[in-house]
């Protein structure tokens, strides 16, 4: 997939050190992110394609199905509109 995801405009990415959790911060709303999910958006910069991004995390994460799961991911935010 050549998808390079980045953030949508007015979207922040927010580490809570109070709750030791990653949030994403949107106009009038706050969705608190799960699990990696915060590492997984930590990638979308807008300079990796989604398969660089599967491969970055398939090395951190070997055991986990990041190659089944991740795209998915990401076109769920994509949708919402959280992703550009």
């Amino acid at each position: 997939m050549t998808w390079r995801p980045a953030l949508s405009r007015g979207v922040v990415l927010h580490h809570d050190r109070v709750r030791e959790t990653d949030l994403l911060l949107l106009p009038e709303r706050v969705v608190v992110l799960r699990g990696s999910a915060g590492s997984v958006l930590r990638l979308c910069d807008g300079t990796r394609a989604v398969d660089a991004i599967v491969a970055e995390l398939g090395g951190r994460y070997p055991d986990a199905p990041v190659a089944g799961e991740v795209p998915d991911f990401l076109a769920a935010l994509r949708k919402e509109g959280w992703l550009a």
